[in-house]
């Protein structure tokens, strides 16, 4: 009787693992495109950004690819130059996954940072802020181009 609790137990673990589980395989799934698609030489098959080719601006997230693909070859300076602000939410999401995943195999909701009330707005504030910074057209600021 005890054997099938326990086993029960780690069943229901086991399937509140699912979505964290499918959405590391899509995060894993997609850096391998990045990986493959190398997205520092022109001409491959991945997307350009739609901000940056029709208005001629950095949007936020311009570079992130060219960021992760630096990442995944070690190369740290590289992914700061191509797009600082991801790298820092990259560590954001970071934590904000691993509380979600460790909720979910203790069966309780943890509170993150992205619970709190002002988390969005402080999000959508500081976003905003990288994006006008970013396309300043007077230097240092010249220097977030990408």
């Amino acid at each position: 009787m005890i054997s099938t609790e326990v086993g029960q137990a780690a069943d229901g673990r086991l399937a509140r693992l699912g979505p964290p589980l499918l959405v590391g395989a899509l995060a894993v799934g997609g850096c391998a495109a990045v990986w493959i698609g190398d997205p520092t030489t022109p001409g491959g098959f991945l997307p350009v950004c739609p901000t940056k080719a029709l208005l001629g601006v950095d949007c936020p997230g311009c570079g992130t690819m060219r960021m992760i693909y630096s990442l995944l070859h070690g190369d740290l300076l590289a992914a700061v130059r191509f797009n600082a602000f991801a790298l820092v939410a990259f560590g954001f999401l970071a934590v904000a996954y691993g509380t979600w995943t460790y909720g979910r195999v203790t069966g309780r909701q943890i509170r993150g940072w992205q619970h709190h009330r002002w988390a969005p707005l402080v999000a959508l504030v500081v976003i905003s802020a990288w994006f006008v910074v970013r396309n300043l057209p007077f230097a240092p600021f010249t220097a977030l181009y990408v």
